[in-house]
């Protein structure tokens, strides 16, 4: 089977303030890769706008509104510090959990083997009713409620690999024993979550801080000593990663030192866990990389593996 990429040009008009580094040049750069020769065997589809009825499974209803509320007609509206709507961010919001939620039908369906979401905004800063560090809709979270209410899926792990840690996800699924978050991540960094003694009400929360300078083999030694295990003996029924790729030695928000093998390696090993306990079921979601060349080239790396591995 294949693997699946959606994309949508809405994400393109989320416009930020000149100098951030979420900007739409990401994604311009990750759509670039991703139309060399060697994706080809790529499935594309374009993404389906959210429905905010599949939102709200993560999000309260009154937090969308008061969202839809501050989405501007013109210019910028300041969410928090560093996040920042404009009168694109709505519509790329939505199409990201519609996205999130697409390939969470295409493969539990096994109309192909595995998806890779290319969106933006990010989501997994996102809590039940707050946004800020670049995210508005926790699109991972979105998507596990989603495989649960509409496919019946009773046990769902969430691996987030970006440079910082997941404090939405770990927000709304907290105290939720039918889902599972692990995290790696630099710490101390923004925003200042995810102690190894952050386990949640279920035990279901697993975080293994990494320190700044951390290299491949003491990211590949966290998944394998604590993730992985915690993983096999979970036992999902689907895998959804939060694939943020600003653990890359180039990207200017974090100082862990991974390169494309190592997202690739992580990628084979999520893929091996998925094979062996949710037939082969993984969804992954863009989350960070603020890098241009690093992004891409990670990237490139990662849905090479989902294609191949």
């Amino acid at each position: 089977m294949s693997t699946l990429l959606l994309q949508h040009p809405s994400y393109l008009d989320h416009l930020t303030p000149v100098g951030h580094p979420e900007r739409p040049d990401r994604l311009r750069s990750v759509d670039r890769i991703l139309e060399h020769e060697r994706f080809q065997a790529l499935e594309r589809d374009v993404a389906q706008i959210g429905r905010l009825e599949d939102i709200a499974r993560a999000h309260p209803m009154a937090y969308i509104d008061e969202l839809h509320s501050l989405s501007p007609q013109e210019g910028l509206a300041r969410v928090d510090a560093d996040t920042t709507m404009s009168p694109g961010t709505w519509e790329a919001a939505l199409r990201g959990t519609g996205a999130a939620c697409q390939a969470v039908d295409e493969v539990v369906t096994k109309k192909v083997r595995n998806a890779f979401s290319a969106s933006r905004p990010p989501g997994h800063h996102a809590e039940k009713d707050r946004a800020m560090g670049f995210c508005f809709f926790n699109n991972a979270a979105v998507a596990a409620r989603y495989a649960q209410e509409k496919h019946g899926i009773d046990r769902v792990a969430i691996v987030d690999f970006d440079v910082h840690h997941g404090n939405g996800t770990q927000d709304i699924f907290w105290a939720d024993p039918s889902v599972m978050y692990c995290s790696t991540h630099q710490m101390p960094l923004y925003p200042g979550s995810g102690a190894a003694d952050e386990t949640g009400d279920a035990g279901t929360i697993v975080n293994v801080p990494l320190n700044a300078g951390d290299d491949g083999a003491i990211f590949k030694e966290a998944m394998e000593a604590v993730i992985l295990p915690r993983l096999e003996t979970f036992s999902p029924e689907l895998i959804i990663i939060s694939a943020g790729f600003d653990a890359h030695y180039r990207d200017p928000l974090g100082g862990l030192n991974l390169v494309e093998a190592d997202f690739a390696w992580a990628t084979k090993a999520l893929m091996d866990v998925a094979d062996k306990h949710c037939d082969g079921r993984v969804v992954s979601l863009l989350e960070g990389g603020y890098d241009l060349e690093g992004l891409a080239r990670s990237v490139a790396a990662h849905v090479m593996t989902l294609m191949t591995g």
